[in-house]
């Protein structure tokens, strides 16, 4: 290892154009600071954002780096060995953000694939792949993107993601959130006869609170290669739901009533710093005031496709009737309460009435069907998730009123650890089609229907396709259909579990409906 007073020195130096020789040919550190790989998100036309983070000890305090800012050179080139060189510099590792690096490359060509590295010393990162957006003028033939989240570790093994690495031709990947699970898990998992069975792997640390503990929580799951191969692979739009700082967590309330407002915004700012500082976005999504402002955005392939990523924590009011799976309550129906800030909503709005793309679609978190949860005999009231949509019916309907007359809105949603299809409706008509995308590991192997799922199709006509494997999903896009391939695994409680598509849903461009083969 170097001192502290050769490593000030040397960071005042490029690391490989203007260090001196002894500093090019050595390694800094103990361990490889690039453990935790690469990662390329938020494309552009012109660009994208590349990510690495400095961590040759990743489960140390501060990832085993010193505490001061270091220079990180970078590349990105036209080609996968680096030939032809179309951009670089050098990028500040600052201690503040756990020495991570968030590189806005600009000044590329549109709709073609890039490489890209980063190098410390001696020491350089793998290589990344990155794919920038079509021009908004461009009108593409197809797009090709996939959709995952939910990545519980205890649950079980990233098989998928590394499935996921290997699918060919993805623009990106939409992650609609629940990266790492805040909690450790007490007392064993239960086998389908009830026993007592060991959690698939176990996490480190405890129930996370600090910046600290989110840090050291990122670390576990991004030492996983599979996880790794499949962010190296792929850019990524990122979004966040309630794991990434406590469980069915809205605004100011930290989803059990326990904390005041002023205390859980602390471990807020500490989940959302550690967010921001483990994904591949942008400066805009910096939390400010423990919050962050921007992260709903959009993004546009062409005139093919307009995506709108959501935001449905932040700044929605507190679960009716105390949360939970229960009967109607009048708090579904407040008009006050809300998913989306009146400002989001606005937005939405404008961005689904301009008619500027052929699809529109709102990537976001929580289920916008209002499904009649049912699942037993003996349940005689209707059961409504409160943590989705439908414990928001006013603002819901107000927006699936916005969708009338469009007939090109796919709505991708995550949370429920279930593959789902159906359509929304609006005055009894349909308006959209939602594709709910299950876990990469949370709920452990699944089945291919849970009891009570022949149920819950009867009681909700709205409902097309259910299934409780893991997996992700594979959407394939060209202006007169949108197919959403259900992409299950057989198990990810042991390693070489294999991939199949269960099912293939299409809905016709125009008319709001699904065809599933």
């Amino acid at each position: 290892m170097f001192t502290r007073r050769q490593i000030l020195t040397a960071a005042t130096a490029t690391p490989l154009i203007g260090a001196p020789a002894i500093v090019r040919a050595q390694s800094w550190f103990a361990g490889y600071p690039f453990a935790l790989g690469v990662t390329s998100g938020d494309p552009a036309p012109d660009g994208f954002v590349i990510w690495t983070k400095l961590a040759p000890k990743p489960f140390e305090p501060h990832g085993g780096m010193p505490m001061v800012a270091l220079p990180v050179t970078w590349e990105v080139a036209s080609d996968d060995r680096f030939k032809t060189i179309v951009a670089t510099g050098e990028a500040t590792a600052r201690p503040e953000l756990g020495h991570s690096v968030h590189v806005e490359v600009t000044g590329l060509q549109p709709d073609r694939p890039y490489w890209y590295r980063f190098a410390l010393g001696s020491d350089q990162s793998t290589r990344g792949r990155a794919r920038t957006l079509p021009l908004a003028s461009a009108s593409p033939a197809r797009l090709k993107f996939g959709v995952a989240g939910c990545q519980n570790y205890e649950d079980g093994l990233f098989t998928a993601f590394r499935h996921l690495a290997n699918e060919d031709d993805l623009a990106f990947v939409y992650h609609y959130g629940d990266f790492i699970y805040e909690y450790k898990q007490r007392g064993p998992d239960y086998d389908k006869d009830g026993l007592p069975v060991d959690q698939v792997r176990h996490h480190v640390g405890l129930d996370c609170y600090d910046l600290a503990d989110y840090r050291l929580r990122y670390a576990q799951y991004l030492s996983d290669y599979d996880l790794q191969a499949a962010r190296a692979r792929h850019s990524w739009f990122p979004t966040f739901d309630d794991h990434e700082v406590q469980n069915n967590w809205v605004s100011d309330n930290d989803g059990r009533d326990q904390s005041p407002a002023e205390i859980f915004r602390l471990r807020r700012q500490a989940g959302l710093q550690a967010w921001y500082e483990y994904m591949p976005v942008r400066a805009a999504m910096l939390p400010r005031n423990g919050i962050i402002t921007d992260m709903y955005r959009e993004a546009r392939f062409g005139d093919l496709l307009a995506i709108d990523f959501l935001d449905t924590r932040s700044f929605r009011t507190n679960q009716p009737c105390g949360d939970g799976f229960k009967p109607y309550c009048p708090g579904i129906g407040d008009g006050k309460a809300q998913v989306l800030s009146p400002e989001e909503e606005s937005w939405l709005t404008r961005n689904l009435t301009r008619g500027q793309a052929k699809w529109n679609c709102l990537a976001q978190q929580v289920m916008m069907m209002s499904l009649d949860r049912r699942r037993y005999a003996d349940e005689k009231e209707t059961i409504y998730n409160l943590d989705s949509w439908a414990g928001y019916r006013v603002q819901r309907d107000r927006l699936l009123a916005k969708m009338r007359g469009l007939d090109n809105v796919v709505v991708l949603t995550g949370d429920e650890h279930q593959n789902y299809a159906g359509l929304l409706e609006s005055e009894g008509r349909p308006v959209a089609a939602e594709f709910v995308s299950t876990s990469i590991s949370s709920g452990g192997d699944g089945s291919d229907l849970r009891a009570g799922s022949d149920m819950l199709l009867r009681n909700n006509p709205q409902l097309k396709f259910i299934n409780d494997q893991r997996g992700y999903l594979v959407c394939d896009v060209t202006p007169d259909a949108w197919t959403t391939r259900f992409r299950v695994m057989d198990q990810v409680s042991a390693p070489g579990g294999t991939i199949a598509t269960r099912a293939s849903i299409t809905v016709p461009r125009g008319q709001p409906s699904l065809t599933i083969a």
